[in-house]
């Protein structure tokens, strides 16, 4: 072992203490790696360009539409997938809009509810539980959690889910929770690539453990 790995191993035993600590945090790593690949950006030449950029990180190059196709298909209009997609990038403007033109709000919002929780659904599926939750907006943290996990133990699961949804509604939180589960998509449907940093993490954790073999 040469003297740079002795250095690595050193800083490490300060965070990963014993054995178990180690090979828990390689099964996460691991686990990570396993997941599907998230989107990536390759950006050039944004200088001055702030609105096209920003643009662009919101509908994730065009991903945000792409999973709106995935989840679902022919079930809805491409008109109301184009309108979703909209509410997603830009949620402040859209529910000004439609507060101002719409009849039957309480109905829109409970459809537009609806489906972003099913987008969440779509879009959370790449990425571990633990990185889900530290996602989550801390005010509806619990309340996404609920929505987007599956209750096995729940018989009638629709009138569950309804009823959180209705009483979002009800008292007046619709507007805020759909900006919340807006900003939300935006963040997990770009994935910044770290595979990298977490090879390099797994490579010096197996280091440690040689260590760690050795003086127990």
């Amino acid at each position: 072992m040469n003297e740079m790995e002795q250095k690595v191993l050193k800083t490490l035993s300060h965070q990963y203490k014993t054995q178990a600590a180690a090979s828990t945090e390689i099964i996460n790593l691991q686990s990570i790696l396993n997941l599907p690949k998230g989107t990536e950006h390759f950006l050039t030449d944004i200088h001055g360009e702030y609105e096209q950029f920003n643009h662009v990180l919101k509908n994730g190059s065009g991903s945000v539409r792409r999973k709106i196709d995935e989840e679902f298909g022919n079930t809805i209009s491409s008109k109301d997938k184009k309108s979703l997609a909209t509410l997603i990038y830009y949620p402040e403007s859209k529910l000004e809009i439609v507060e101002r033109e719409e009849d039957n709000l309480e109905d829109w919002y409970k459809i537009s509810l609806h489906r972003l929780v099913q987008v969440i659904k779509r879009v959370s599926s790449k990425y571990t539980r633990s990185k889900v939750r530290k996602a989550l907006p801390k005010d509806f943290a619990y309340v996404i959690e609920e929505l987007i996990t599956e209750k096995e133990e729940i018989q009638d699961k629709e009138a569950y889910y309804n009823e959180i949804i209705h009483t979002i509604i009800r008292i007046g939180r619709a507007p805020q929770f759909i900006i919340a589960l807006s900003h939300l998509i935006q963040r997990l449907v770009i994935c910044i690539s770290w595979e990298i940093f977490t090879t390099e993490a797994q490579g010096l954790i197996l280091l440690w453990i040689h260590y760690a073999n050795t003086i127990l």
